[in-house]
């Protein structure tokens, strides 16, 4: 305010307003956190500038901040949601996936000049699934179209953004298709030439239908001779997916393996050692364990993936008539729709069914009225 100039007339409109004429404008003073702030009504209208602050005291008294934030960029949101994962606990794996998308996001969002959340909106949205389209499977795709889902929507409801860029956004979930498996004469070709300390791990991923990480936590205290179960459980560090802890049954040929199995620590199966790994009982590695299934598949001249070993063993039990719910209650959570996926018929199971249709059981053959004894 310049010396000598009359200080403006305020008038005191509801609770916690005044409003002012500064020239030709009105403004509003206000209290806010233990500070003062004055913002401009944007009107020369007096009738208008009471209507407005009246708006404006409503706000203060439900506790709205009258003063328009500027929405967070998609780093903070970014860097907030790893926080927030971190703090619950998530896996590792799970944490790198999501970490993967993350680094995705930012790359095209700073190649198409956008920087802050609002700006992941639907056409954002579309331009990722394209340039996702062209290197990844539609499962992937669709799963990381979920995750940039749960970012904004994080982003939303800790008030980093007033409004939810992604509203209405309907990600289409791709059919699932086939599960490749082995057939028992596949996995004994496997066996036969998988060496140590990979077929320890074949055979046990066969035997059980476990996940790679179950597998490779595994250690002597799941395993109950007794009883002849395994259990799942977590443990410091790792936890099964989707909380899947439970009891798996051990088959003759696995109670065998396990019981000459050498107890180097704690870990059931255990990688050798190398000249960079001299100790012992180190558990075993994912990334050499397919690699070392690789080359068996090359060899025998069939495909497939340390994950088939899980499909072959669903489709075994389910084919050998095993009910659905038992063999739920054994290799734990799996979507409805991938199940009927692994119900795989082998051609030797066809056949045999076939050929059971057309034996009679009481050896007589009937052809509408006509009965042959």
């Amino acid at each position: 305010m310049k010396k000598n100039q009359p200080r403006a007339l305020s008038e005191k409109v509801g609770e916690r307003v005044r409003i002012s004429q500064r020239g030709t404008s009105w403004h509003a003073t206000y209290q806010l956190n233990r500070k003062q702030f004055r913002q401009s009504l944007k009107t020369q209208n007096k009738k208008v500038a009471i209507q407005r602050a009246l708006e404006l005291d409503r706000k203060l008294a439900v506790g709205e901040s009258p003063i328009k934030r500027e929405p967070a960029t998609i780093t903070e949101a970014i860097e907030a949601y790893k926080e927030y994962l971190t703090a619950e606990k998530r896996a590792e794996k799970t944490k790198n996936k999501y970490w993967r998308v993350f680094a995705t996001v930012e790359e095209l969002a700073q190649r198409l000049g956008r920087y802050r959340v609002p700006q992941i909106d639907l056409a954002f949205m579309d331009k990722f699934k394209a340039q996702r389209a062209k290197d990844c499977a539609p499962k992937t795709v669709y799963t990381e179209l979920v995750i940039i889902r749960q970012l904004v929507k994080f982003a939303f409801t800790r008030g980093m953004v007033d409004k939810d860029p992604l509203l209405g956004l309907k990600a289409k979930k791709p059919k699932p298709t086939p599960q490749p498996f082995f057939d028992d004469e596949q996995i004994e070709q496997i066996l036969a030439h998988a060496r140590p300390p990979h077929d320890a791990t074949f055979l046990l991923l066969a035997e059980t239908g476990l996940r790679f990480g179950e597998a490779e936590w595994l250690s002597w205290d799941d395993v109950d001779f007794k009883a002849n179960v395994i259990h799942i459980r977590a443990k410091a560090g790792w936890k099964p997916k989707t909380g899947d802890e439970r009891v798996v049954p051990m088959s003759p040929k696995l109670i065998m393996l396990l019981r000459r199995l050498p107890r180097r620590g704690r870990w059931t199966l255990t990688a050798m050692t190398t000249k960079k790994h001299p100790e012992q009982g180190r558990q075993i590695s994912e990334r050499r364990a397919l690699a070392a299934l690789k080359r068996v598949l090359v060899r025998i001249g069939i495909e497939g993936k340390l994950h088939s070993f899980r499909h072959s063993f669903i489709s075994r039990c389910l084919t050998n008539g095993i009910e659905e719910a038992v063999v739920r209650s054994w290799v734990g959570h799996v979507d409805p729709s991938i199940m009927r996926l692994y119900t795989h018929i082998t051609s030797k199971v066809s056949q045999a069914r076939i050929k059971l249709l057309g034996e009679p059981s009481d050896g007589r053959v009937e052809h509408g009225d006509n009965k042959t004894a």
